[in-house]
């Protein structure tokens, strides 16, 4: 049976416009255990007065038992996670739309992220960009579903100026 395994590329850059394509799927590299610190840290940030997300004994009231996971972490979180595969590249988000929360996230829960490419086109307006539509979708340990959505982001193609190999020159010569 053929292996399905590729070499690592020698140089890793991110995915360009040019590398993605209708139905394409990835799946996060690594997965990201939410921490109590996470929770309370992110709630207070941004300025969230809920106590689900940070007072353990009014959480305890209600029928999750425990503090929830303030939900636009998680889609930090989620949207993170898909980066290194779908807009390390990226100029811009446009949009996230048809956000969905099916199952709870508590402290503690390890989430990963997969994601599907929906939809790719030129940019009317940008030469340097194409416009990449995609779904994603938050998992955790369990294998349940805690978050859908949709993103789309402007990547940068691969010749764009903007995204020029920046690692700096050196003459010097190695010393060990």
């Amino acid at each position: 049976m053929p292996s399905e395994t590729q070499a690592a590329p020698k140089e890793w850059r991110g995915r360009f416009y040019e590398d993605f394509a209708v139905g394409d799927v990835y799946r996060s590299r690594f997965g990201r255990t939410v921490t109590r610190t996470d929770n309370i840290w992110f709630t207070c940030l941004t300025m969230n007065t809920n106590p689900m997300h940070f007072d353990e004994r009014y959480a305890a009231g209600t029928r999750f038992e425990q503090p929830l996971v303030n939900s636009a972490f998680t889609l930090a979180v989620v949207t993170g996670l898909t980066v290194p595969d779908t807009s390390e590249n990226a100029a811009a988000n446009l949009e996230w739309t048809d956000i969905k929360l099916p199952k709870p996230v508590f402290e503690g829960d390890t989430l990963h992220a997969e994601s599907e490419i929906l939809a790719v086109r030129e940019s009317a307006s940008n030469p340097s960009v194409g416009i990449v539509s995609m779904r994603c979708r938050g998992v955790n340990q369990r294998g349940e579903v805690v978050i859908e959505f949709r993103r789309t982001f402007m990547a940068y193609r691969r010749g764009a100026p903007e995204v020029a190999d920046r690692f700096p020159h050196t003459d010097a010569e190695w010393t060990v």
